[in-house]
C-alpha cells in the first residue's frame, strides 16, 4: 500500500476499505463505526448484533405491549431491514428510483459534515485499470523525455522577437503538453487523433451516439482508445468518488445567490481542497517525489468526479429554487452532469456528452491550462491548481466568451427583430466594430481556420435542430462576420471558434442562463487540465520560471549591433 493511501498519518498500516454505491452512501449517512456493523465488516459482531436483536425481538413480542415495546419492535425491525438492504439493495426498488438514490438525495442536499469526510478518504486506486495502464506507461515516458533532454537538450526551437515578448507570447513554443497539440490548420488532436477520429473511435453511450468524456479522459492519460467495458468501468468509479462534504455547500451556500455562477463554482472548488491526498502526503514527508504522479491521480480523479456535483448545486442554487436533484446510477459522467442540472431529454444528454468531449482540453498554452500548470508546478495539488485555472476561465477572452455570444446574438435580435436579413446583420457587426468592441466567437490566437469544434457543433444542429431560429442566425453570421474582420486587415483568424456555436445548442434544449455557460467550460476543462498535472509530476517537470524584462532592457537590447 502506498505511503500516502492512509488517511491519519498515525495509523500509516491500517489498510483502507475501497467503498461503492451503498457503502459509501451508509458511511456518508450512519457513520464509519455502524456502518460496518450493518455491512458485516466484522462478521462475528455484526452476527451477535443480528442474533441478539432477532432476540430481544422475540422477548418483547411475547411480554406486555406498551409504547416502550413497540419503540423496540420499531427500532430492532427498522435495524433487521437495514441488515437485509446492504446485502440486496434491489429489495428496496420503486418505480425508477430506488430507496438507495432517495437516501442519496438526502445525502446530497444535507450530508453529514463528520461522515461524509470519512468516504472521501478510502480511495487507494491500486485496482484501477486506469491507475495500472498509467504505472506502466510513466516509466516509458520518462526515459523517453530523459533520453530528449540528453541527447537534444541544447537545440533551439526558434527565435523569440520583441513582439511575442509584448504580444502574450504568442508564437512563442515555451510549455510542454502530452495530451493534445493544436495546428493552425487542422485545430486540435487529442493524442493524435482529430474530434471526427474521436467521434469515431472512442465509445458512446448508445450506437452512433456522442464519445463518452469517460473516453477522452482514458485517451488523454494512456493515449490509448478505451474499450467500452474499461469506459462504463471508468463511469462507475468516478460515480463512486462523487460524494460532497457538508463543508462545501456551507461555504457555497455563505455567498449571495446571485453571485456569478463561476464564482460559485471556483469558491466549491476550494472548499474541496482539504481533502487533497497530495498535501496529505507532501506534509506528511512520506513520498518521494519520483511518486508525486500517485496523490496527484487520486486528487484529479476525484476532483473530476465531483466537480460535475458541485456545478450542478450551483446551478439548482440560482436558478432553481435550491431543489437537488440527485445523480442516477445509471447515467454516464456527462449524462448524469445534463441530469442533475435538470434535463433528461436524450438530445439535450448527447448534447452535453460531445460538449463536455470537445472542450476538455486545448494543448498547455490557453489561459486556463497553463494557469492550472504553472500553479502546479508550485506543487500545489489539484484542487488549488484548477481553482485558479477556473478563475483565469473566467475571463471574458476566455471560458466567459461563450456566454458573451449569446447575450450579443440575444441583444442583436431585439433590436434588429427576428426576421434578420444579412444586410442587417452586417449594419450591426458594423456598429459593434465602431464601438470599440470585439464580434464574439470569432477569431482565435491560434487557430487560421475555421475550429473544428465549432464545426461539429454544426453538424450536431444540423442533425437535431435545422430549423431553431437562433441557429439560422448564427449559420447567417458565419458568411457575414468574416469578410467584414478580413477588410479590417488586422485579424489573422477571422473564423469562428466554438464558442460561436454552442450557446445557441444549450439555449435550444432550454439551458438558457448564458451567465451558467463558462461553468460548463470549466467542468468540462477539469478532464484536460488534470490530466496535464498527472503527467507533469509524472515526467518531474520543474517549477516555472520565465525571465521577465523592462522595456528599457527591450530597448537597449535592440540598440545592440548586430
Amino acid at each position: 500500500m502506498d505511503a500516502y493511501s492512509s488517511s491519519d498519518s498515525n495509523h500509516g498500516s491500517v489498510p483502507r476499505t475501497r467503498l461503492f454505491g451503498r457503502e459509501r452512501l451508509m458511511h456518508s449517512v450512519l457513520g464509519r463505526k455502524v456502518a460496518d456493523v450493518l455491512l458485516w465488516r466484522d462478521t462475528r459482531v455484526s452476527a451477535t448484533i443480528l442474533i441478539g436483536s432477532a432476540a430481544i425481538w422475540f422477548l418483547f413480542y411475547f411480554g406486555e405491549y406498551n409504547s416502550v415495546t413497540l419503540s423496540c419492535h420499531i427500532f430492532i425491525t427498522t435495524v433487521l431491514v437495514i441488515f437485509i438492504w446492504s446485502t440486496d439493495a434491489e429489495f428496496f426498488k420503486w418505480g425508477r428510483v430506488s430507496l438507495i438514490s432517495k437516501l442519496r438525495s438526502r445525502a446530497v442536499q444535507k450530508p453529514s459534515l463528520g461522515n461524509s469526510a470519512h468516504c472521501l478518504q478510502v480511495h487507494n486506486s491500486s485496482d484501477l485499470e486506469l491507475h495500472s495502464q498509467l504505472k506502466e506507461f510513466i516509466p516509458e515516458q520518462q526515459k523517453r523525455l530523459k533520453k530528449l533532454k540528453s541527447e537534444h537538450g541544447r537545440v533551439q526551437l526558434g527565435n523569440i522577437t520583441v513582439d511575442m515578448v509584448v504580444g502574450g507570447m504568442r508564437g512563442m513554443t515555451g510549455l510542454l503538453c502530452e495530451t493534445s497539440l493544436l495546428d493552425p490548420e487542422e485545430g486540435i488532436r487529442f493524442r493524435g487523433l482529430s474530434i471526427p477520429e474521436c467521434q469515431k473511435l472512442l465509445p458512446a453511450a448508445k450506437p452512433g451516439g456522442e464519445p463518452l468524456p469517460e473516453g477522452i479522459l482514458w485517451l488523454l492519460l494512456t493515449g490509448k482508445v478505451p474499450s467500452k467495458e474499461q469506459v462504463d468501468s471508468l463511469s462507475k468509479e468516478l460515480r463512486n468518488r462523487a460524494t460532497i462534504p457538508d463543508h462545501v455547500y456551507q461555504t457555497i451556500n455563505a455567498l449571495p445567490v446571485n453571485a456569478h455562477p463561476m464564482t460559485q463554482f471556483a469558491t466549491g472548488v476550494m472548499a474541496l481542497q482539504v481533502q487533497s491526498e497530495f498535501q496529505k502526503a507532501y506534509d506528511r514527508k512520506v513520498i518521494h517525489k519520483s511518486k508525486y504522479w500517485e496523490p496527484t491521480f487520486e486528487d484529479s480523479l476525484n476532483l473530476i468526479a465531483q466537480i460535475p456535483v458541485v456545478a450542478a448545486y450551483v446551478y439548482r442554487r440560482i436558478y432553481k429554487n435550491g431543489q437537488v436533484i440527485p445523480m442516477d446510477d445509471c447515467l454516464d459522467y456527462a449524462g448524469n452532469f445534463a441530469h442533475m442540472l435538470g434535463f433528461d431529454s436524450p438530445d439535450m444528454l448527447e448534447l452535453m456528452r460531445l460538449y463536455v468531449t470537445i472542450h476538455s482540453d486545448h494543448e498547455g498554452g490557453n489561459v486556463s491550462a497553463h494557469i492550472g500548470h504553472i500553479v502546479a508546478s508550485a506543487l500545489s495539488d489539484p484542487y488549488l491548481s484548477f481553482a485558479a485555472a477556473l478563475n483565469g476561465l473566467a475571463g471574458p477572452l476566455h471560458g466567459l466568451a461563450n456566454q458573451e455570444v449569446l447575450l450579443w446574438i440575444k441583444s442583436l435580435v431585439e433590436e434588429c427583430g427576428e426576421n434578420v436579413t444579412k444586410e442587417n446583420l452586417e449594419d450591426y457587426v458594423w456598429k459593434t466594430l465602431s464601438g470599440g468592441k470585439l464580434i464574439p466567437g470569432f477569431g482565435h490566437g491560434v487557430l487560421r481556420k475555421t475550429d473544428p469544434r465549432y464545426t461539429c457543433l454544426r453538424e450536431f444542429a444540423l442533425k437535431h435542430l435545422p430549423d431553431d431560429p437562433l441557429f439560422k442566425l448564427v449559420s447567417d453570421l458565419y458568411e457575414v462576420v468574416p469578410p467584414i474582420l478580413l477588410e479590417l486587415g488586422k485579424v489573422k483568424n477571422p473564423w469562428p471558434n466554438v464558442e460561436a456555436h454552442s450557446g445557441v445548442l444549450l439555449n435550444h434544449y432550454g439551458l438558457t442562463e448564458a451567465r451558467y455557460y463558462p461553468v460548463l467550460f470549466g467542468v468540462s476543462r477539469a478532464i484536460g487540465i488534470c490530466s496535464q498535472l498527472i503527467w507533469d509530476r509524472a515526467l518531474g517537470l520543474p517549477i516555472e520560471r520565465p525571465k521577465s524584462v523592462t522595456m528599457e532592457w527591450l530597448q537597449n537590447y535592440c540598440k545592440k549591433p548586430a
